[in-house]
């Protein structure tokens, strides 16, 4: 991605200085992290490079509005409805910090060596002057995060009174009795909190001088600690959950407010899908690994999954508040690469290519992914599952209609004129499909329309794009379709 490079991978090896005299002898400073974040992302924007990269579809909505509150040094809250793509945008702002920075080795808070803000930090300096010891923290290491559910406790997020410390022989006021909780330990990071509304109000109460005063309050003592930090949330719009709310007071501390939203362009949709679904098994294997475990899924069958997730998603049987993950069709195309996995597997096929056989497989599977607004006591309602099909044959009609618009299949449809009939299957090997059929009229035609390029065409990818062709002609009442579940019989 045009220079930007994976934040959990190391890209270089950590600067040289192991105490705080070699540190002072470089000339760093200690800057905040806000104020880090900042020239990253402007230097980012003046290369010309992606700020955020993988976020499709943010391209021009939720990512300027990101950018703008990171220049502006604000903690913000990400409000949308689930599989938006939140928690995923929130780790990757770790890109945007330095790949290394110096800390107090065996500090709980991360503490710069130039800027110590713990009693414990000062008295190692004081002891050890220029010698004391200096190590590098990857960026990778200074994000935290908690996924915010009512047993949460202050003591978690934010910390509590060893009493172990206390039985040592220290007193309740002196600041080395505390264990720190998750708040402090990511200082000079990213901390975010998942789910918000989820967490109790008394909880949310404790992150009111983080965000502002940037001190902390435990057992009643202050601890006076200057917190360096981005604190980032996610939550459900307000509207939709029902298990809680940010508290007024809290929601005014974060500096602002984005909201995310499902793919709005269709292409950002199937792009989506490619980048997320597991790519590495979808398009190329591990090494070592079979033709079985690469299967292909064409364009057009990823385009229909694309279609069925955003058809679901604007049902009016659909509850709209919920959504529709985009985990939904990202599972759905994976159940659909497994089915033809399978079919390979069974049939001794040796390359799996997905064909429209395998989209039913997406109906049951992806079932528990979707919340019906006026769903019954019946967890078993085969209404639903009628919804789920219809939606999944539009989704099929409309990509026919758009891939295959103008184009003269009459040459296919004549096959059947004489009372013959194809038979098709989930287990129905490619070589059998096609066998049935013989030589079909304008097939380079057809495979150019599906985006199968010259030169890669294969008699799998052949029969995934006739298999198309013949439910679309169904689809579009031109040719009768039979089928038990098993098996399916085209004919006139």
């Amino acid at each position: 991605m045009s220079g930007v490079t994976d934040p959990g991978t190391p890209a270089s090896a950590p600067p040289a200085p192991t105490t705080l005299g070699e540190l002072r002898s470089t000339g760093a400073t200690a800057r905040p992290v806000k104020a880090e974040i900042r020239a990253n992302l402007l230097a980012r924007l003046g290369a010309g490079e992606p700020t955020l990269p993988g976020m499709v579809g943010f391209e021009d909505t939720v990512v300027p509005e990101v950018e703008r509150a990171l220049i502006a040094g604000h903690d913000l809250v990400l409000l949308g409805e689930r599989g938006q793509g939140k928690t995923r945008l929130i780790r990757t702002l770790v890109g945007l910090l330095d790949e290394w920075t110096p800390v107090l080795v065996g500090s709980e808070l991360n503490e710069h060596p130039l800027q110590p803000i713990s009693v414990w930090a000062h008295r190692q300096i004081a002891e050890h002057g220029d010698a004391t010891p200096v190590g590098w923290l990857h960026r990778s290491d200074r994000f935290g995060e908690k996924l915010a559910t009512p047993d949460t406790s202050v003591g978690d997020l934010i910390g509590d009174v060893d009493p172990i410390k206390v039985a040592e022989g220290r007193t309740l006021g002196d600041p080395e009795t505390v264990h720190y909780g998750l708040v402090p330990r990511t200082n000079r990071g990213i901390f975010s909190v998942n789910e918000l509304p989820d967490l109790a109000e008394r909880i949310q109460v404790a992150l009111l001088n983080v965000l502002e005063e940037r001190d902390i309050q435990i057992r009643g003592y202050r601890v006076r600690l200057p917190l360096d930090l981005l604190l980032v949330a996610s939550a459900n719009p307000e509207d939709y959950t029902n298990r809680g709310r940010i508290i007024t007071p809290l929601k005014d501390r974060f500096g602002a407010e984005v909201r995310t939203h499902y793919p709005i362009e269709l292409a950002d949709e199937i792009r989506l899908l490619h980048q997320e679904a597991h790519t590495s098994w979808l398009a190329g294997g591990r090494p070592g690994d079979g033709q079985l475990d690469t299967p292909l899924v064409p364009e057009h069958l990823a385009e229909i999954v694309a279609r069925f997730a955003r058809l679901v998603r604007e049902s009016s049987h659909v509850d709209q508040r919920s959504g529709v993950s985009a985990r939904f069709a990202i599972a759905g195309l994976e159940t659909v690469a497994a089915s033809a996995v399978r079919r390979a597997a069974v049939a001794g096929e040796t390359r799996p290519v997905a064909r429209v056989v395998d989209l039913p497989s997406i109906v049951p599977a992806s079932r528990g992914k979707v919340e019906f607004a006026d769903a019954g006591s019946d967890p078993d309602d085969e209404r639903e599952l009628e919804v789920l099909e219809h939606l999944l044959r539009q989704a099929t009609a409309q990509t026919f209609r758009a891939r295959c618009a103008g184009l003269d299949l009459t040459g296919l449809q004549e096959h059947f004129t004489g009372g013959e009939t194809v038979e098709s299957g989930e287990l129905v090997p490619a070589a059998a499909l096609m066998g049935q059929l013989g030589t079909i009229p304008r097939l380079a035609e057809l495979l150019g329309r599906v985006g199968v390029p010259e030169g890669e065409q294969s008699a799998e990818q052949a029969a995934a794009a006739v298999e198309f062709a013949l439910e679309g002609l169904y689809l579009t009442r031109r040719l009768a379709k039979d089928t038990d579940g098993i098996r399916t019989v085209y004919g006139a």
